[in-house]
């Protein structure tokens, strides 16, 4: 299918071109390319994920961006964290009587005044490393660096041979595509790429940080990214969705309009990117993008079949581990377990099927320090995405929790819980001290129980304010029953010793992450003979004590669910069910 003719990794704009000079040169309509490309996308899927060259592709990251080189093939892998809107640009006009098309590029090639041209629609997302993503999601880009030098050197080579030899004998991944003659193209000829790391001729000056809207915590090293979507429709990507974007890096250069064609300008080429420096944030031409989910940030995901005596196995070592980690609190680790395991799964406004919230109680400042510091990183080592919220006084009443839209610059600027689907919270509210909460404060305390109770956020519009639907885990260490942040589960924490940091080998590792990726996601339902049971023990439950509520009776579904996925099971059984009664026996009695 794929010939070699086209250097993908290289020089992607040149499969572009010559897909699209194939295809005018078959008889197609330019006009009907709007909508859909003339096989470009194609070729792309094919090569990445068929033969499969992935794997071969640069990912955007701070240390990638000093050595990748402009219109060269990379990917990104982010949060959507703004939507931009929509871009009009020129893409495919007539030079005298040959079409020609601007399609991934940001730089339009065409002389000013083209009667003959159409103008297409791409959209533009602002995207975000990951917030709270952990390091050992983070892919390794040693092989790939190599790879991409080899390649860098052997082109360079090419070249120099081809221009000492003859001027027609130029190297195929230039001789097509550079002939429009443009600027970017000629720096390609003589191997002169501008490096992203070093401002070249034209770019922006080095500006400041500020305003920059970067994810919380944002150190400097967080590269966020541009992307720019084609033939796409609207549904397939929401807010805050995490997706994988392949496609061609632009440069760093500015686009420039002549001050004679300022009318054309104001017409089609106002740029609603000014606020994102081209030099700070690198902007992508999009060709594939896929959503990603919790098991695409396993490094070693391999792939297992969810078998009952495989899960078990997983299963026993993890809460060995938790258990551990909790001072050997077997009834703590229990509801742990089951809490690392919930999700989301189904809404009845304004209730959030699925969640499971947990309160662990009887943390003071000292045992907060000695079991603190080992759930902390044990959570972190087990789940992709991870956020620490120590709660206190200040915290609430200065910092932004909900994302808020900037009118002055169009932007949707994110606050701390703007977070992607699956991320885990530790709130530690053993730093909680007296004081006074200010506005800001009191609405920060609301937004978290909103939170917690239903899974919704709201977004600030200022002149009105919008309910997002979330699904994020949320843990919460307190010293008594915490009320701010009503959790489903309150369980007091009775450690019985303070267990050395135990050195977890890299296959238990993977095992555990895997095990917790993949049992989120399995069906479960509960057979006919089954619902029966549950019915008469929750009718027996509510009259044995009235003070039962009817959230009470949908969280031991909730637990009954979670309990038979923890064993690899899609459907609940009377030993399970037995066990979920057991577990909230135990948990009463030290509640009295």
């Amino acid at each position: 299918m794929v010939g070699p003719q086209y250097d993908f990794l290289v020089n992607p704009l040149g499969v572009v071109r010559s897909t699209f000079e194939k295809a005018i040169a078959s008889g197609s309509d330019p006009t009907s390319f709007d909508a859909k490309d003339w096989g470009a996308t194609d070729l792309f899927s094919h090569f990445l994920f068929d033969q499969p060259g992935l794997s071969r592709v640069p990912v955007l990251t701070p240390a990638t961006l000093r050595w990748v080189q402009p219109n060269t093939l990379v990917r990104f892998r982010g949060m959507v964290q703004d939507m931009i809107g929509n871009e009009l640009y020129v893409g495919a006009y007539k030079d005298g009587s040959v079409w020609r098309t601007n399609k991934f590029m940001d730089v339009a090639q065409f002389p000013m005044g083209t009667a003959d041209m159409r103008i297409w629609e791409r959209r533009l997302l602002y995207c975000v490393p990951v917030p709270g993503q952990n390091a050992w999601t983070e892919i390794s880009t040693e092989a790939v660096t190599n790879q991409y030098m080899d390649w860098t050197f052997q082109e360079r080579e090419k070249r120099r041979r081809a221009d000492d030899e003859s001027d027609e004998c130029k190297d195929m991944h230039v001789s097509a595509d550079m002939a429009q003659g443009s600027p970017d193209t000629k720096r390609m000829k003589e191997d002169e790429h501008p490096s992203l790391a070093t401002p070249s001729q034209g770019a922006l000056p080095e500006c400041s940080n500020s305003g920059m809207n970067m994810v919380p915590g944002y150190d400097g090293n967080s590269l966020p990214c541009l992307v720019k979507i084609y033939d796409s429709p609207e549904s397939d990507i929401k807010l805050n969705d995490v997706f994988e974007f392949v496609g061609v890096l632009a440069s760093n250069v500015e686009p420039h309009v002549d001050s004679k064609d300022s009318e054309f300008a104001d017409d089609f080429c106002e740029d609603p990117l000014q606020h994102f420096p081209a030099n700070k944030v690198p902007r992508l031409h999009c060709f594939i993008h896929r959503k990603l989910a919790v098991s695409d940030f396993l490094q070693h995901n391999t792939i297992m079949e969810p078998k009952s005596h495989l899960i078990k196995e997983i299963r026993e070592a993890l809460l060995r581990h938790l258990t551990s980690v909790l001072g050997n609190d077997a009834v703590a680790a229990h509801f742990m377990l089951l809490h690392l395991l919930s999700r989301v799964h189904a809404r009845a406004d304004p209730l959030a099927v699925g969640k499971l919230s947990l309160n662990l109680t009887c943390f003071s400042k000292e045992t907060m320090s000695a079991f603190g510091n080992l759930l902390i990183p044990a959570v972190k080592n087990l789940l992709p995405f991870t956020h620490y919220i120590p709660l206190t006084v200040e915290y609430l009443n200065t910092t932004a929790l909900a994302p808020r839209k900037d009118y002055d610059t169009n932007r949707l600027v994110t606050g701390v819980l703007q977070l992607a689907e699956g991320t885990h919270i530790i709130v530690d509210e053993t730093k909680l001290e007296a004081g006074a909460l200010n506005s800001a404060g009191v609405e920060n305390a609301r937004l978290l129980k909103n939170l917690m109770e239903f899974q919704k956020l709201e977004y600030d519009f200022k002149y009105y304010k919008m309910e997002m639907a979330t699904d994020v885990q949320l843990l919460v260490m307190s010293e008594g029953k915490s009320n701010i942040l009503p959790a489903d589960v309150v369980v007091p924490f009775q450690p019985s010793a303070v267990n050395a940091t135990e050195t977890v080998v890299g296959e238990a590792l993977d095992a555990w992450r895997w095990y917790l990726a993949t049992i989120r996601q399995l069906p479960h339902s509960i057979e006919s003979e089954m619902q029966k049971v549950v019915e008469n023990d929750l009718v027996a439950a509510r009259q044995a004590d009235r003070t039962l509520k009817p959230q009470d009776l949908s969280r031991w579904l909730t637990m009954g669910r979670l309990m038979s996925l923890s064993f690899g099971e899609t459907s609940l059984s009377p030993e399970h069910w037995q066990m979920v009664k057991e577990l909230e026996r135990l948990r009463s009695e030290r509640l009295k």
